[in-house]
């Protein structure tokens, strides 16, 4: 955001950063202000009888702001027939155009709904001829510099830097060519592809010196996956190995971020690094907790040299001595460990909302243990069916099982060989990344089913408890997932209504590589809001993570200690879910499998417990309560 920029008010200016950086309360707010600011100069160029030139990517980053685009001109807020589009790169390959391409998502996303003249459309092509890939480059330069230039770049951030095609060590001059995709992008872009392997090798991308050459330039980034790549960019000097970390020397480039993805800047960690803060409670026990890891010692070992030594000299001189602010703190983590989140005692309904059908024993299995075990109601609700997550020859076995089922028992049924033969038809067919065919998502879909019930099965839950919502928004049968609808939101808010829950448990992750759940959060959240407008009596609201990610020790308001025999025992429910077990479709960029991440992450914050001087626990799950503020 440019000084010239629109002002925005519920963005914050990090201070003492390389390049322009601004935090966001959310990516609503966020996709929301980029809108306002490219249709702004667009009105602004249409009133001169100037045409706006802009080059967009594709993928999840810009998603929110492409919804935005299009909600502003349904509403008659923004007229895009002056408009001039690049996009920034595309994947290489010479055939018919993939399910993935850069193109075909910002067509369906955007250019589909909006009235940019088709002319004025200016695509990267996967499928130009290797032999002419050279010319093609340069003439896509030339259409560029026709045009007039760049006037806004929105670019969206690679987790090793890379904007565009751009990977690490691309030289800053450079132009529109064609590039090797380096592993650790690859790697990114498995579960878009359905597989590792299936990602192209290649592509075409706007070069460094292109996109430097734009008059405006803004970087987007959205979840906690991007927090320390943002803080290389932003905090740390410009250099080629991290190409994003080059907008530092462009004079109208800047960097917004929501929470999630701002949350290692130096800003947010240690505020009191760069001036004065208001020491809140909150920044106090972050502050604290912060000296412990760095110091080593355990709270109650903290002197006054500590807090001097690591610059919070204004804390100790405002609310020391350290004795009292160690003590302080101490007391607020002891007050966080809760053996029983629901109490005791009096019987509880509760509900687990599960986004996909093992996040609930992979989260927070420890959690449905000690529910089962104290006496409560304890329901699921496996709010989509996860049926993109399973390998083909897993279908194919079970499709197999009930073909020679019917035949061992001499079950004649037409309908049923019609089914297994074109399910057998489709695998034929079928190439690297093709979406499946309507019976092959039903019968991944009752894969994942089994498996989650099994799962709810090991940590107690009765199968009359169990709710499979499969909502609208999930139902594509590709990765890129609709946006949530009212629909969605009716869904949810009629499982609670039946259920009438006095808590309810949510998908905290911000990290989710697929955003599933930040969408089921939105849809329980919009479910929530509609509730209490009605005069509703809303439940307790606690959010959970451990698939991707887990709290910070400042952040936890419910540590529940688990036994050996309890993460045991967790470890047997996400065992039932065999399709995603060893070698997971969509594992993300962490090599673990899902078990393994759970008990590391459990055991982790024990250890992170005892290490600041609390009592030691084996294991710990963590989780905090909702503010009524979206995540």
């Amino acid at each position: 955001m440019p000084d010239n920029a629109v002002p925005y008010p519920n963005a914050h200016r990090v201070q003492e950063t390389r390049i322009p950086c601004y935090v966001f309360d959310s990516n609503t707010e966020l996709a929301r202000h980029v809108a306002q600011v490219v249709a702004s100069v667009i009105r602004q160029r249409s009133a001169l009888g100037d045409k706006t030139v802009l080059a967009f990517p594709a993928g999840s980053t810009p998603t929110g702001f492409f919804r935005e685009l299009v909600r502003m001109y349904k509403a008659g807020e923004v007229d895009f027939s002056n408009v001039i589009v690049f996009n920034v790169d595309e994947y290489y390959r010479t055939q018919s155009e993939i399910l993935q391409s850069r193109a075909r998502t910002l067509r369906e996303q955007f250019f589909n709904h909006v009235n940019v003249p088709a002319d004025q459309i200016k695509l990267l092509d996967g499928r130009a001829p290797r032999e002419q890939l050279g010319a093609y480059c340069q003439a896509y330069e030339a259409e560029i510099a026709q045009a007039g230039g760049i006037d806004i770049a929105i670019l969206g951030i690679g987790r090793n830097g890379h904007i565009g095609g751009n990977e690490p060590l691309s030289a800053s001059d450079s132009r529109t060519r064609t590039v090797t995709i380096d592993p650790v992008t690859r790697k990114g872009l498995a579960s878009d592809f359905f597989g590792e392997a299936n990602v192209p090798t290649h592509a075409i991308t706007m070069g460094l010196g292109t996109i430097l050459s734009a008059r405006q330039i803004m970087l987007l980034a959205m979840g906690e996956h991007k927090a320390q790549i943002i803080r290389t960019v932003v905090e740390e000097s410009a250099s080629e190995r991290v190409p994003a970390s080059l907008l530092q020397r462009h004079p109208q480039a800047s960097v917004l971020v929501d929470a999630a993805a701002g949350k290692s800047l130096t800003d947010r960690v240690t505020p009191w690094y760069i001036g004065s803060v208001e020491w809140t409670d909150a920044l106090i026990k972050r502050a604290v907790l912060w000296l412990c890891e760095k110091s080593g010692k355990a709270c109650l070992k903290l002197d006054d040299h500590d807090f001097r030594d690591h610059r919070l000299e204004e804390l100790l001189r405002h609310h020391g001595p350290s004795e009292r602010l160690a003590k302080m703190v101490f007391n607020w983590m002891m007050e966080t460990i809760d053996y029983h989140p629901a109490g005791t005692g009096n019987k509880k309904r509760v509900i687990c909302f599960s986004p996909h059908p093992d996040d609930d024993v992979i989260s927070m299995g420890g959690g449905l243990i000690r529910l089962n075990e104290d006496g409560h109601e304890v329901h699921v609700a496996y709010m989509t069916s996860g049926n993109i997550a399973v390998f083909d020859h897993d279908a194919r076995r079970m499709s197999d099982f009930v073909t020679d089922y019917n035949h061992m028992f001499g079950i004649e049924c037409d309908q049923a060989t019609r089914v297994a033969s074109k399910v057998y038809e489709s695998f034929a067919r079928k190439r690297a990344g093709d979406p499946d065919i309507e019976h092959v998502l039903k019968i991944k879909a009752l894969i994942r089913r089994g498996e989650a019930k099994f799962g709810a099965f090991e940590v107690g839950c009765r199968e009359e408890h169990l709710h499979f919502l499969d909502m609208p928004f999930y139902c594509t049968g590709t990765i890129a997932k609709r946006e949530i609808s009212d629909e969605d939101v009716a869904v949810v808010r009629a499982t609670i209504e039946k259920v009438q829950p006095h808590q309810i448990y949510l998908a905290g992750d911000l990290s989710d590589p697929h955003g599933t759940h930040r969408v089921c959060a939105d849809a329980i959240f919009r479910a929530l809001k509609a509730m209490e407008r009605d005069g509703l009596p809303l439940p307790e609201v606690l959010l959970y993570r451990g698939a991707w990610q887990e709290y910070e020790l400042h952040e936890i308001e419910i540590a529940m200690p688990m036994s050996p025999s309890d993460l045991m025992l967790k470890r047997q429910a996400i065992f039932m879910h065999e399709s995603q077990k060893d070698n997971a479709l969509f594992p993300g960029s962490d090599p673990r499998q899902f078990w393994q991440r759970a008990e590391d992450r459990n055991m982790e914050t024990a250890r992170r417990y005892n290490q600041i001087g609390l009592p030691e626990f084996y294991a710990i799950e963590a989780y905090v309560r909702w503010n009524g503020v979206p995540i």
